[in-house]
C-alpha cells in the first residue's frame, strides 16, 4: 500500500500488511516498477500530481474524477466518483466487458464460418444473407448490452 496520509490506522482497517507512507512521487514509481519487476502484476489508485508517475509506472493506473487533470490524464481508468469501493467494481466491470468482447467476436466468426460457405454455394439468397447479417449484427449487439444488467444493480 502506498499512501502518505494516515497510512498505519488506514492498513490496520483495511487488513494491508506492507505499508509505505510518505513516499516522494519518484519514490513511488519507483515501489511500482519493483513489484512489477519482481512479478506482481499492480494496480495504483491516485487522484494527485504527485501520483502521476506510479499511474504510469503500474499495469493499472485508476484515478478518481475528483482528482487532478494529470491523475486522470496518467491513468487508464477514470473512476466517476471519488469512492475508493469503487476500485473492486472497475475490476468486475473489465471481467464482464472483456467476456462480452471474446463471445461477439465468437458469434460473428461463427456467423461468418457458416454464412460464407452457404452464400458462396448460392444456398443463401441476398435477402436471407442481408437477414442473417442483420440478424448477426443484432444479436451481438444485444449480448453487448446485457453489460448493463448486473446483479446487485437497483437498476
Amino acid at each position: 500500500m502506498l499512501i502518505s496520509d494516515f497510512a498505519n490506522a488506514a492498513a490496520r482497517e483495511l487488513g494491508i500488511d506492507e505499508v509505505r507512507a510518505e513516499l516522494l512521487p519518484g519514490d513511488k514509481a519507483a515501489v511500482v516498477r519493483e513489484l512489477r519487476k519482481q512479478g506482481h502484476i499492480v494496480a495504483m489508485v491516485g487522484d494527485g500530481l504527485n501520483d502521476a508517475p506510479s499511474l504510469v509506472a503500474a499495469d493499472v493506473g485508476l484515478s478518481m474524477s475528483t482528482g487532478t487533470d494529470v491523475a486522470m490524464e496518467a491513468a487508464g481508468i477514470t473512476l466517476m466518483r471519488g469512492d475508493p469501493r469503487l476500485v473492486a467494481d472497475s475490476f468486475d466491470v473489465s471481467r464482464s466487458a472483456y467476456s462480452k468482447i471474446k463471445q461477439g467476436l465468437f458469434w460473428a466468426f461463427a456467423y461468418n464460418v457458416l454464412g460464407i460457405p452457404l452464400a458462396a454455394l448460392g444456398t443463401l439468397t441476398p435477402v436471407i444473407a442481408g437477414a442473417a447479417m442483420a440478424f448477426s449484427s443484432v444479436s451481438v449487439v444485444t449480448n453487448a448490452l446485457m453489460l448493463r444488467r448486473r446483479p446487485g444493480d437497483r437498476r
